[in-house]
């Protein structure tokens, strides 16, 4: 390794989420609910080389295994990742993510009118499409920004 290099070093115990596509690593973070206050360590490389993706961002986050709800978020906004669960130092499970057909109770619906926005006891349900998400009940398209539409943490 020359001078130049910079080692990122393994987790203990934790997530590494390595292929996510370049320059998302701070939405995945986002829809993580990871922004430091916690105390989490977290690693983060941005644009780094790689062989299948070109450039690629890894993040890397001490202590947290990921649950089925984050994973299937991460799923729409890097759906290319790959997830490693680390234990001792070691690879104990790896997953890539499929993209659901729905996500239920984790985005807010952006129409304002929409009854999963009011004071009724329903669960927002998006189906997932090629190129966002469309709400249930409303029909509401959201194609873009999707971790500012996160409510689950």
């Amino acid at each position: 390794m020359s001078d130049h290099e910079l080692r990122v070093s393994k987790i203990r115990n934790g997530t590494v989420i390595d292929h996510i596509r370049a320059g998302q690593a701070l939405n995945v973070l986002a829809i993580l609910g990871i922004d430091g206050s916690d105390g989490e360590e977290v690693s983060v490389g941005m644009n780094v080389p790689s062989d299948r993706m070109g450039r690629k961002d890894i993040v890397k986050v001490e202590g947290k295994e990921l649950s089925q709800n984050e994973v299937d978020v991460l799923s729409l906004i890097a759906p290319d990742a790959s997830i490693n669960i680390i234990r001792e130092y070691e690879v104990a499970e790896k997953h890539r993510l499929e993209r659901p057909e729905y996500v239920v109770g984790i985005l807010s619906c952006p129409n304002s009118n929409c009854i999963s926005t009011e004071d009724e006891p329903v669960d927002s349900k998006f189906e997932v499409l090629s190129d966002g998400v469309r709400c249930e009940y409303c029909e509401t398209i959201i194609r873009d920004d999707l971790a500012a539409h996160i409510s689950v943490k």
